[in-house]
This record gives C-alpha cells, structure tokens and sequence, in this order.
C-alpha cells in the first residue's frame, strides 16, 4: 500500500526512494468493512486518509435525521474533512467505507512532523487537496438544474467504478433523491 501513495505522489512530483521510505514510514495500513467509520464526526478530524482500495463518502445527517453524502472517494484519492483537519473544530460530517477499504491514514501531528523532513510535501499534500475540492465543485456543479434520472447518467459516466460498488441508498442521498425514486430511475434507464 505504501508503494501505491507514493506511486500517487509522484504523478505530481518526483520523490526520492529515501524521502518514500520517510514518508511511508508516517502513514500507518487500516482496513474498514463496508459500512464501518474512518470518522463519525461530532469532533475533530485529526486524521487524513489515502485510499488505496475502495470507496469512502462524506457525508453528514441533516436536521430531519437523514444521512446526506457529499462527495465519494475512490482509490488513489486524499480525504479528509478538511476544514475540521486544517482549523481544529468539531464537525458534523463523517467518513464511512461504502464497501470493503484500505486505506494509509496519518495523524495530523505525524503530519507536521513529516513537512518538518521534507517540506515540500506540504506543497504537494495542499496542492492535492486542492484538486480534490476543484473535482468536488466541478461534479456538483454538473447537476445543477438536472432532473434525477439525467443526475443519475451524468453520475454513473463520471464515477462508473463507484457506481458499481456503492450501495444504492448512498448513491441516492448523494443525487438527492430516496432509494425508491433511484431505483426507479434505473428500472426506466435499463
């Protein structure tokens, strides 16, 4: 797993083999069953994640008690709730696993440590986060003013992988609408 985030790092920047070993040896292996939490929220995200197998989502429950899900993270992508990492506040939103996960997670403490050794990579961790917010908006901005069936088809052409692995509600309260209308939305697309 090590060898794949700095696979994904050197897409953007060349990396010594001895800054990958530093910077391996700052990220520690987990593995989450679907369903499970790399974060529940309601405090402060102190870790972030590189996602080297599955798909997580953030997400938060609104006021009627209903899970809402922002944005999906699939493999080779950072994640963390950013705002709640970078300012140190409690957040609401959570990080769960939609299906069986592997991901390199590193503390933010271990964080500062490892720009402290090679500090470039907080240049390059920034510049990535950055992307990932630029995706975000850029995704969401293509459903504005969709109905839910063209939502769905614009969804399952970006992200056909996480559409295949994800569990239809989470699909469902990403697009906005009940597991019931999209199910119906895909018996009408078939």
């Amino acid at each position: 797993m090590d060898k794949q985030l700095i696979n994904y790092l050197q897409l953007f920047r060349p990396i010594t083999i001895a800054d990958g070993n530093i910077i391996a040896g700052y990220f520690k292996p987990q593995v989450f069953k679907e369903g499970d939490f790399l974060f529940e929220g309601d405090k402060v995200a102190r870790e972030m994640f590189f996602v080297c197998k599955g798909v997580v989502r953030i997400g938060t429950v609104n006021d009627k008690g209903t899970e809402v899900t922002h944005i999906f993270y699939n493999e080779n992508h950072l994640c963390s709730i950013l705002q709640s990492f970078n300012d140190e506040v409690h957040t609401a939103s959570f990080i769960q696993a939609c299906c069986d996960t592997e991901v390199l997670s590193i503390s933010k403490s271990k964080l500062l440590e490892l720009y402290q050794q090679l500090p470039y990579l907080k240049e390059l961790i920034d510049q990535l986060n950055q992307l990932n917010l630029i995706r975000k908006v850029n995704t969401r901005n293509a459903y504005l003013g969709e109905d839910a069936e063209t939502q769905y088809r614009i969804f399952t052409m970006q992200h056909p992988d996480i559409a295949l692995r994800v569990p239809l509600k989470d699909i469902a309260s990403y697009l906005g609408i009940t597991p019931q209308s999209l199910s119906r939305i895909r018996k009408n697309i078939k």
